[in-house]
């Protein structure tokens, strides 16, 4: 999980997943930033876009002037950039699952979700 340690949303998420007795591997992804390459990994575990992840509130995104960077595919790259350099504007908790997906756990419904995609299998009877 994707956490900076000081976000509601990551407070809620570490605790749905403690509560449910779900191990979880925390990224302190402020003081460890992604590079270009895991952040677009992550972004196609997503499905999604950079900009789609993007928090354009946050002061770094207003010093850069996100809000009127264009939103295709030729841009990607200069959208990853930004976020790589200033890690603070990646939407949190991002969580990866083991199945090679990832979600953004910002509702209960996101947790729910990891949730069962994290839920073992239940066990299959043998019949002789």
């Amino acid at each position: 999980m994707w956490n900076n340690p000081s976000c509601s949303k990551c407070a809620a998420a570490r605790e749905t997943f403690e509560l449910n007795q779900v191990p979880v591997t925390l990224r302190p992804y402020l003081d460890a930033p992604p590079t270009a390459a895991e952040l677009a990994g992550v972004l196609d575990r997503l499905g999604a876009q950079p900009w789609e992840i993007c928090r354009l509130g946050e002061p770094a995104a207003a010093d850069l002037g996100l809000a009127g960077w264009s939103r295709d595919e030729a841009d990607r790259p200069r959208w990853i950039a930004a976020m790589v350099a200033y890690p603070q504007l990646i939407q949190r908790p991002i969580l990866l699952l083991d199945d090679g997906t990832a979600i953004v756990g910002r509702t209960p419904e996101a947790l729910a979700q990891a949730l069962n995609a994290e839920a073992p299998a239940p066990a299959t009877p043998l019949i002789d």
